[in-house]
């Protein structure tokens, strides 16, 4: 068990990271620079590179290309990067849907999915091994918002080119995923995932538009003993996508939970993190049940406090759309019968 004690620690350290780094609020981002922002000097090849090759029939990416990553920096790509390092599992799972694992060189320490992932070369987890990733040699390298400042900066002065996302939607994952198959070259194998988020997401929105406001049930989640998620984060707003309303939309981004508020909120489903053991080695939905006064929340009388991937509510990657439709399931089995 002492694996899963281990596991809780560093999913608190990742909630603390997330807060420390401002994920709860868009970093004055919006999101039109979430995805792959082309300046004026790259307009051009942009506009080229969404063009139909006439020999191929697919989308093929004109060189150089000139992009701005979700924090408005400038990158010109003179040809589509052979040797990518991931720092971000959210990313590493991008670039294999994209077809793009034999150009993987490096992944994070967190990386478990796809299975090829794991004979990958590890950069380190939450604190990047710098010389790892520079003795990689990558032309590329993809991290998310949790990276630190400094280690960008040490990263950026030895000349790497260090592309990072902040996606807050659903739309805003997409958009990521579509700039990294720009820059790769691998449009059409980015508009063919995207596509089929578009489905996965479609499935849910669908199956829920025609309830009621006095008929949508009152969600809460937490992810990590104590601590739930508001307004600002994909997962929010994955619990409106499901027909749901969040009991704790009025707070914003990642923060500790008040017991007596979320009695009175009243959920009528709890959803948790199914991985996470305390050092007591009690699930969440242990955790949750043992509380005093949770007894009379309505999700805990009718046994609605239900277990899900952790890794596909917390990655903005491609199977965020996977996760969508869990989320939904759990809320509302029975509009989302096969």
């Amino acid at each position: 068990m002492k694996k899963y004690t281990k596991l809780l620690g560093i999913w608190l350290l990742a909630l603390m990271l997330f807060i420390m780094a401002g994920c709860g609020s868009n970093n004055g981002n919006s999101s039109a620079n979430t995805g792959n922002n082309v300046t004026q000097a790259g307009q051009e090849q942009q506009q080229a590179g969404n063009a139909a090759d006439p020999e191929q029939g697919e989308l093929r990416t004109a060189y150089p290309l000139t992009v701005k990553d979700a924090f408005g920096t400038e990158f010109t790509f003179e040809s589509a990067p052979q040797r990518i390092v991931s720092l971000a599992p959210s990313e590493t799972e991008g670039l294999f849907a994209l077809g793009l694992d034999e150009q993987v060189v490096g992944v994070s320490d967190n990386d478990d999915y796809p299975e090829t992932v794991k004979d990958k070369p590890r950069m380190g987890g939450f604190q990047v091994n710098v010389e790892a990733v520079v003795a990689a040699q990558p032309d590329l390298v993809l991290a998310g918002n949790l990276v630190g400042e400094e280690t960008v900066k040490s990263l950026t002065d030895l000349g790497l080119k260090v592309y990072r996302s902040n996606s807050k939607t659903v739309e805003q994952v997409m958009e990521n995923i579509r700039a990294v198959g720009e820059i790769t070259d691998h449009q059409q194998e980015a508009l063919q995932v995207t596509e089929q988020m578009k489905a996965e997401l479609a499935q849910v929105t669908d199956a829920v538009k025609n309830l009621s406001d006095d008929q949508k049930k009152k969600v809460y989640i937490e992810f990590s003993p104590g601590w739930t998620v508001g307004k600002g984060e994909f997962m929010d707003e994955m619990i409106t996508l499901a027909g749901g309303v969040n009991v704790a939309s009025d707070i914003t981004g990642w923060s500790e939970i008040n017991e007596e508020n979320i009695i009175q909120a009243n959920p009528d489903v709890i959803l948790y993190a199914k991985s996470v053991i305390d050092e007591n080695n009690r699930t969440l939905a242990e955790i949750i049940k043992g509380r005093g006064g949770w007894d009379q929340i309505t999700a805990v009388k009718e046994d609605r406090i239900i277990a899900l991937d952790d890794n596909l509510l917390s990655r903005p990657g491609p199977r965020v759309t996977q996760g969508l439709i869990e989320v939904a399931k759990a809320i509302y089995p029975e509009l989302m019968q096969p």
